[in-house]
């Protein structure tokens, strides 16, 4: 007797359920993805028990007739695909033929459909995968797929499930990312009864995403590469999170699971987002059918690109092309855009009727503009001078008290009127870094650690470290980019004690090292003699920038863009610049704020903690009950 036989269809078909539906969460997305596919307008989803107990899609699709339902419920049947061929072009989410019959294999499944243009509708009522029990009813034209006691016959698989709570989650989750998919649908998501999402159909995806993630601070950026197309709406780099969780991803519409993908999207925001950090948004990745493979996870959850690589890199390319201007400010309310959209409107240019400014404001900016006036007057009366502009490279605090007895007022002291017309000119201050932080006013220093300075809309108050921090780090890879670092000898090289292990690692990344701006030489086995360092950062201790040279080096693998320079950089820029309890005058205040304006991800230090905070006046007014 030969040992290999033919498994029976019952349990073929249980084994091949396996694959496809390992929970609720899986039986529900077979089947809201076979509700789009039929064209639907109105998906409805309505779990009982996490799914366990009862699972109900009812959608408004074209419906089936009779011998296309009894055929939906055998493997491998589809109306999809008819040829090898199609494999390369599909554009639907089924396409196998295996989502109902391995449902319906481990359930109590019935399915009701009419289609649209038929009097009567039919009913299939298969029972774990035994034969089908067809007849006619009276329905309403769509289809209805009724999953009773899921698992009934595999009870092992319930003792893999989780909590009914977790599984509710799932299940939440598959309704949310179909939302995501199709804009034009209406989902509804109904638990033990009652209604727990409702997504109503809107005309643009940008709707369906402020829909989905409501509360979150988002930006939209669009870019395209050749027959590629991105469409992304994606949160502040202080809004990510250590997985992936919040970070949706859809192909061609299709919502997958990809590792390298997501590192794409989280390269693209640079030195701000830390290794195995990720940011919380959607991105759509449009991309011609034949250039991707659907067919390589039974769950259809994962894809294959030809030319990965090429594509994961135009997508960081281009999304760090539209984010880098993005986030000048960071959300500094989280969960409301109002006070962001209050400044926007601020910031638009007067219809050409407007009124000039009342009377009553005039005198008000005038006596403002009076007493400022009378406190350089009194501050050069008591010979108080402000230091020349500082080096564009050297941004470290110069003495703020000049014995030289002759002065001109500042420069940025003007007339009332020119004041009018600058505040009449058009203007763009928000959201694309063109002059929004050297349109602050500068104030103040708090605790040598914080700029506190006045906008149109409120206070903002700067850490003087993180915003130095970030120029410093910007001018770094710039200049690391074209080699163009500019070096200071050292009088004396100082002699760094090191394993071997770190003088040879230091060795093979020579070329790094080299083009960092920093000089080094081997002495001996155990050590390595400094003999130049970046100008930017003649701040920090040789020995610093050495160690922290050999700290960062060996996290090259998980930087953006795959630089090995990028940490050691937002590393040397965090030692080298500006740091709490450093005294600031007026000039290099004023001076960070016009850098910061050249910047990208000007919101942000290199490592992503935000470098501003926003006080609005209204606020303030609250509080002292104005």
């Amino acid at each position: 007797m030969p040992k290999i036989h033919r498994l029976p269809n019952d349990l073929a078909n249980q084994i091949a359920a396996g694959e496809v539906v390992e929970r609720p969460s899986s039986a529900v997305k077979e089947l809201v993805e076979n509700a789009i596919d039929a064209g639907a307008r109105r998906i409805t989803v309505e779990i009982e028990a996490a799914g366990l107990e009862r699972i109900r899609v009812t959608d408004d699709g074209e419906g089936m007739e009779e011998a296309d339902a009894r055929l939906a419920l055998e493997r491998h049947a589809t109306s999809k695909i008819a040829s090898f061929d199609d494999l390369s072009h599909v554009r639907s989410f089924g396409f196998r033929g295996e989502a109902l019959p391995s449902i319906a294999s481990v359930s109590k499944l019935t399915l009701a459909t009419r289609r649209h243009d038929a009097n009567e509708g039919v009913e299939v009522k298969v029972e774990g995968g035994g034969a089908a029990r067809v007849r006619p009813i009276g329905c309403a034209p769509g289809t209805i797929v009724d999953v009773a006691e899921l698992f009934f016959n595999v009870p092992a698989r319930r003792k893999f499930l989780k909590a009914q709570s977790t599984e509710s989650a799932n299940v939440g989750e598959v309704v949310l990312t179909a939302a995501l998919s199709r804009p034009e649908i209406t989902f509804v998501f109904l638990r033990d009864g009652k209604v727990a999402r409702e997504y109503l159909r809107v005309g643009v995806r940008a709707e369906r995403v402020a829909q989905v993630l409501a509360g979150e601070h988002l930006e939209e950026c669009h870019g395209s590469r050749g027959p590629m197309k991105i469409e992304a709406h994606l949160g502040p780099p202080e809004r990510a999170r250590a997985g992936a969780v919040g970070l949706h991803l859809l192909v061609n519409g299709r919502p997958v699971k990809d590792r390298q993908l997501a590192r794409a999207v989280a390269q693209s925001y640079g030195s701000v987002l830390e290794p195995g950090r990720y940011p919380v948004g959607v991105v759509y990745v449009d991309v011609p059918p034949e250039n991707v493979d659907v067919n390589v996870h039974p769950q259809k959850s994962e894809v294959r690109f030809s030319e990965a690589r090429a594509l994961f890199d135009a997508i960081t390319r281009e999304l760090h092309g539209a984010l880098s201007g993005a986030f000048v400010l960071p959300g500094l309310v989280t969960g409301s855009r109002k006070w962001i959209n209050a400044v926007k409107q601020t910031t638009r240019p007067p219809p050409p009727e407007q009124e000039p400014p009342t009377p009553q404001l005039a005198e008000r900016s005038l006596a403002e503009r009076t007493a400022r006036e009378e406190t350089w007057r009194s501050m050069k009366a008591a010979d108080i001078r402000t230091p020349p502009p500082p080096d564009p490279w050297e941004l470290s605090p110069i003495p703020s008290v000049s014995p030289s007895p002759t002065s001109a007022e500042p420069s940025t002291m003007k007339s009332l009127e020119e004041r009018l017309r600058e505040a009449a000119a058009p203007r763009d201050l928000f959201g694309t870094g063109a002059g929004f932080y050297a349109r602050l006013t500068f104030l103040a220093q708090l605790r040598q650690t914080y700029l506190l300075c006045e906008g149109e809309d409120g206070l903002y108050v700067l850490d003087q470290h993180a915003a130095a921090e970030r120029v410093t780090f910007d001018r770094l890879r710039r200049a690391y980019a074209t080699r163009t670092v500019p070096t200071q000898g050292l009088l004396i090289p100082e002699v760094v004690d090191l394993a071997p292990v770190e003088v040879a690692a230091l060795e093979e990344a020579a070329d790094v090292v080299a083009k960092l701006g920093v000089e080094l030489r081997a002495v001996g086995s155990n050590a390595v003699a400094v003999h130049a360092v970046p100008r930017i950062l003649v701040r920090a201790a040789p020995e610093r920038i050495v160690r922290d040279l050999l700290a960062e080096l060996g996290h090259a693998a998980k930087r953006p863009f795959g630089d090995a320079a990028d940490l050691v950089l937002a590393t040397m820029a965090c030692h080298g610049s500006i740091r709490a309890g450093d005294a600031v005058s007026p000039d290099e205040a004023r001076a960070l704020l016009r850098a910061l304006d050249e910047v990208d991800f000007a919101g942000h230090c290199p490592h992503g903690r935000p470098l501003v905070t926003r006080v609005p006046f209204d606020e303030l007014e609250r509080r002292v009950g104005r």
